[in-house]
């Protein structure tokens, strides 16, 4: 079912920004490795980086502004379904390492 949600996605978000996707990672990442940036701020960041350089590079329109959106989405939700799918759910993780 989360896949049938990022191809719907992915049918919405211009060609020009799937790169956007992979670098959203990666940022993320950056990000979630520094002590200081609160994790709930992550998203946040993504949304107004991948809004900020879509305009910048595609122009500044409601297109371009709604496809910022949908590639920050994208990295997000394709990010989260990486997480559940091979890592599993925090709550498992954390039993999981009490077991003996």
């Amino acid at each position: 079912m989360k896949e049938v949600a990022i191809l719907d996605l992915l049918q919405f978000l211009n060609q020009k920004y799937i790169m956007l996707v992979p670098a959203l990672w990666v940022i993320g990442l950056a990000l979630k490795h520094t002590p200081w940036v609160p994790d709930w701020t992550i998203i946040w960041i993504l949304l107004l980086l991948s809004v900020g350089f879509g305009a910048f590079a595609f122009g500044f329109s409601i297109n371009g502004i709604l496809n910022g959106v949908i590639a920050a989405g994208v990295a997000v939700l394709g990010h989260q379904m990486y997480k559940q799918s091979f890592l599993g759910k925090p709550a498992n993780r954390k039993k999981d390492k009490h077991k003996d």
